[in-house]
């Protein structure tokens, strides 16, 4: 099939970990939800189920022989200790930037995010770009959460991009999987606190430090490219 050049071109964004520097206390506020409910959970396995939706993570972590009836209270718990750190929360350095640069190559940005609506207010008012951003989701906009591509999808169907348009941008391994679903490529960064190796194992094509690493090296990396075509 020949590539129509009028077709749109995007980027979806995933939010925690890769625009903003939350995953650590995503981490925190998991642990000690879990220790309110007397579940010993080590930090560096909650760390590592970051990108997930709240749902998988808790039987990610927890195992299909959990009292479920306790999900809804931990995801809530974790939120509610999360939310007394959204003063402090700060974008990662290039980040707004980023945005707006690839919105100045006329690639269509979309946050693909399975925060909260609340908690995703916040996170777009610290990256400080909605002038560069068409369209967010929230966890509300799926049924299914991370590593399922639900969100992907409809970030997708929000701006009316297709996947053979499209890369995705994220930080953590259930990123790249949800991408793969759906056959988007994507460029995986280091600053949510995953390996290149993990990310390249899960299939990420590109890696970059952080933000400002791929702003510099826009031109060469796939956005460049995505934008040239």
């Amino acid at each position: 099939m020949a590539h129509n050049s009028t077709a749109k071109r995007g980027v979806l964004f995933d939010v925690d970990g890769t625009l903003v520097d939350s995953n650590y206390l995503h981490t925190v506020a998991w642990w000690q939800a879990f220790r309110r409910m007397d579940l010993d959970v080590p930090m560096s396995a909650v760390h590592r189920a970051i990108g997930m939706g709240g749902d998988k993570l808790v039987e990610h972590l927890l195992g299909e022989e959990r009292d479920k009836d306790q999900d809804e209270k931990l995801d809530a718990t974790h939120g509610a200790i999360f939310s007394t750190w959204w003063p402090a929360l700060r974008s990662f350095d290039g980040a707004r930037e980023l945005l707006l640069a690839c919105a100045d190559k006329d690639l269509t940005i979309v946050l693909a995010s399975s925060a909260t609506g609340p908690e995703l207010e916040v996170l777009r008012t610290v990256i400080d770009a909605d002038s560069a951003i068409a369209a967010a989701t929230s966890s509300a906009d799926a049924e299914e959460s991370k590593p399922s591509p639900d969100i992907l999808q409809s970030a997708l169907d929000s701006s009316t991009l297709t996947a053979e348009d499209t890369i995705f941008v994220g930080d953590s391994v259930w990123d790249v999987k949800a991408a793969a679903e759906l056959k988007i490529p994507t460029i995986g960064l280091l600053c949510g606190g995953t390996s290149e190796a993990e990310l390249r194992d899960a299939g990420a094509t590109e890696i970059w430090e952080n933000p400002r690493d791929l702003l510099e090296n826009l031109e060469s990396s796939l956005l460049g490219k995505l934008a040239a075509r």
